[in-house]
């Protein structure tokens, strides 16, 4: 049932995640490239904002890595640094994520309204005495008549004849239904013996 565990694969793994992190925080706030002469523009806010979550684990453990990089422009960093985190963090992502899952819900509720229809119109096609390959329409005006002719014969009875309800179909079964005889199931008569 459960795959057996692949430490080479577990192992590798890891091991492209922290390299991988390394790079990204190679870019990350904090880096010395930065001062005030040549400050952080829009693309390195806009970078940080999108690494802000590894650059904060990172700088947790390492002094040198920051997630808001000190020498920025002013506003076209904050800019790119809200972009970048929004995208990664939310923005349009959560509605689109929303919109994915409400497509898949409306396609699931299409086939099945599919579904019922098919087996309506069968239905409907047995009742009406209609071939499997008639068209609908045909089908439609068979049903219909034959509807007409129900309702008329119903009206046209005398009162008091037919008109209680049919019978249940199929309910639960009741005390009187119940067998006399519970034979081997039941429990054994006092008048029975034993050898």
């Amino acid at each position: 049932m459960y795959e057996r565990f692949d430490r080479r694969y577990f192992v590798g793994t890891v091991a492209a995640a922290v390299t991988l992190s390394w790079m990204i925080v190679g870019c990350a706030a904090g880096d010395s490239r930065f001062s005030v002469d040549t400050p952080a523009g829009f693309w390195a806010g806009l970078w940080h904002g999108i690494i802000s979550m590894v650059a904060l684990v990172v700088g947790l453990f390492h002094s040198g890595v920051e997630v808001y990089e000190r020498s920025n422009s002013g506003g076209w960093y904050d800019f790119g640094f809200l972009v970048g985190v929004s995208m990664i963090w939310g923005g349009g992502s959560h509605t689109a994520a929303r919109r994915g899952r409400s497509r898949r819900e409306q396609e699931q509720w299409e086939q099945i309204g599919r579904s019922v229809e098919a087996k309506v119109q069968r239905r409907i096609r047995q009742w009406a005495d209609a071939e499997p390959d008639e068209a609908w329409e045909v089908v439609g005006a068979k049903a219909e008549a034959k509807l007409k002719r129900k309702i008329r014969q119903w009206a046209e009875k005398p009162e008091g004849q037919g008109d209680e309800p049919d019978a249940p179909r199929g309910g639960p079964v009741g005390p009187k239904d119940a067998p006399d005889d519970l034979g081997s199931a039941g429990p054994p008569s006092s008048n029975s013996s034993t050898s």
